[in-house]
């Protein structure tokens, strides 16, 4: 009797070893929600969970385990993108790439080659960006028509806030020389008076409007495709910045099938005409944490590079233009108020420094109306910030959601924008943390690539990729390497709500991190550019492997 209560202790013994997944020989390093990073060699899992870390002593406590060897790889948390747009980067991975186009020439080689391979319908694409050309000027449609006349052609900016169409498309969609501007948007002319084909935030709607919209298929393998995209990058969570009724839908129906492929915090659109519904619908928050949504994406103005962005002051390069506000304060406040009252934060789109203010003070004004302040309300970009309203993010509470690709992409654009005293505030990471404010990072692809280490590389040196400026532009906002990591991973979480269960490999929270090829903490800034990411695992669960 004893040897068989034995035996089933033994098997009782194993059975509960077995639960376990221990991993051992990386290079660990975390944050800490006490501000540290812990350096580790062994991890520990349990139902997806972390348990521990430790040193190869910690492996020894766990002899019925057939732990899994790291091979030396350097192990981190997850990576967090705080702002990107999922099922827009899944579209893009089918559509005409345009990024990096140095002409309208390249752009219509491209274009030609993408029509003989898809031969039927709209042709869709994204990236270009005039600021790169020479001689650098807005196109026309008549550019366009060179290459493609029979077919409608809708090409996107870089940074989604205008469209380049074709004078195909202008037919089909009814644009005729007495179209007006929308409030919000801008039609650019010819020196005639004719619409140029360049349409600019909410003008760009006279056009899209008419785009056949995708089907439920098309967006669900939309997000299967950005999802395998950024997992090979070592990105487990993504804060989708203004997702429409239709994607609103599909994530709701994945998530309950559990089958997303990566977590998502979602922003409802505040554009969205079903938004009401959405927001009648309640929070949405389920027990895995792959899906949680509790805000809404607001915009407020339009870009720097389209210049959109709404400005205290003139355009350098515009004199008398200050830009657009796509929504007056107003209705700022109004649609803010709608989110706290449904218990949604509000996020709001806001890159220049006059839309900052504006926003600041609606979040302001609804505080004192309507409470709301503890719902750790975002502004997403927070470019351009006049000095004097950087501590009021503090006062408020509010989270700056910042891109720091941003700031390499656009530096010497920004400066041909702005003058100097207008750029004091441009891009301040480390004039937040100062304050104690947290910086929530991601990249706003497809805007920009997704690759985190890209993000980290620009946050740490403020340098593009072939290292200019030396020493960085505006090096003062430069973030060290554990704010940097802090921002994409802890911060990030903080930002939404998540900061006790994602963010960090300590112990009861969801085993989601990646094994990279390089050293973070002890390489060279440059190798941070070749990183490549081995292994990314969510709920102690691998989700890729590098072939």
């Amino acid at each position: 009797m004893k040897q068989l209560l034995f035996l089933w202790l033994l098997s009782a013994s194993q059975l509960c070893y077995a639960q376990f997944t221990v991993i051992h020989n990386v290079n660990g390093y975390t944050p800490t929600r006490t501000g540290e990073i812990k350096h580790f060699s062994t991890l520990v899992i349990k139902d997806g969970k972390v348990v521990k870390t430790g040193d190869e002593n910690t492996l020894k406590q766990y002899p019925q385990t057939k732990p899994i060897d790291g091979k030396g790889l350097t192990m981190l948390p997850g990576l967090i993108d705080a702002h990107g747009h999922i099922i827009g980067l899944g579209k893009n991975l089918s559509q005409l790439d345009l990024r990096n186009s140095i002409s309208v020439e390249q752009v219509g080689k491209r274009l030609t080659d993408y029509a003989k391979a898809n031969p039927t319908g709209w042709i869709l694409g994204r990236g270009w960006d005039q600021s790169k050309w020479t001689p650098s000027r807005f196109p026309a449609a008549s550019d366009l028509d060179k290459y493609v006349s029979d077919r409608p052609v809708v090409l996107t900016r870089v940074d989604g806030h205008a469209i380049w169409v074709n004078s195909k498309a202008m037919e089909l969609t009814g644009i005729q020389s007495t179209a007006t501007s929308p409030p919000g948007g801008e039609i650019l002319r010819l020196k005639n008076g004719e619409p140029s084909g360049i349409f600019i935030d909410k003008a760009e709607l006279l056009v899209t409007k008419h785009i056949p919209s995708p089907s439920h298929t098309q967006i669900s393998n939309a997000l299967d495709a950005a999802a395998q995209h950024l997992l090979s990058l070592g990105i487990t969570s993504v804060h989708d910045a203004g997702i429409d009724y239709a994607t609103w839908q599909l994530y709701w129906q994945r998530a309950k099938a559990q089958t997303l492929p990566l977590r998502i915090y979602a922003m409802l659109s505040a554009s969205d005409p079903l938004l009401d519904t959405m927001l009648k619908a309640g929070i949405y928050k389920e027990q895995s944490d792959y899906l949680s949504i509790r805000s809404v994406k607001i915009y407020a103005d339009g870009a720097l590079g389209s210049r959109g962005a709404a400005l205290l002051s003139e355009y350098k390069d515009r004199p008398g233009y200050r830009g657009l506000m796509l929504e007056n304060q107003p209705s700022l406040e109004s649609l803010i108020t709608k989110s706290v009252m449904h218990g949604f934060s509000a996020h709001t789109h806001a890159i220049g420094d006059r839309a900052n203010r504006i926003v600041l003070d609606s979040y302001q004004n609804v505080f004192k109306q309507s409470g709301g302040k503890l719902l750790r309300n975002r502004i997403e970009h927070a470019q351009l910030v006049d000095l004097a309203d950087i501590p009021r993010f503090k006062q408020l509470q509010i989270i700056p959601s910042m891109q720091p690709v941003h700031a390499t992409s656009d530096m010497h654009m920004a400066e041909k924008r702005l003058n100097n005293s207008q750029l004091q505030g441009a891009y301040a990471w480390q004039s937040f943390l100062k304050l104690g404010v947290k910086v929530a990072a991601g990249s706003d692809f497809p805007v920009e690539l997704a690759d985190p280490f890209d993000g980290l590389y620009a946050a740490i040196t403020r340098m593009d990729k072939t290292a200019h400026p030396e020493g960085g532009w505006r090096p003062a906002e430069r973030l060290s390497k554990q704010q940097a990591l802090q921002a994409f991973t802890l911060d990030a979480a903080h930002a939404a709500f998540q900061e006790f269960k994602l963010g960090s490999l300590e112990h009861g929270k969801w085993a989601d991190f990646i094994l990279i090829d390089n050293d973070y903490f002890n390489s060279d800034l440059n190798s941070l550019l070749t990183t490549q990411v081995q292994q990314t695992w969510i709920a102690g669960e691998r989700r890729y492997l590098r072939h």
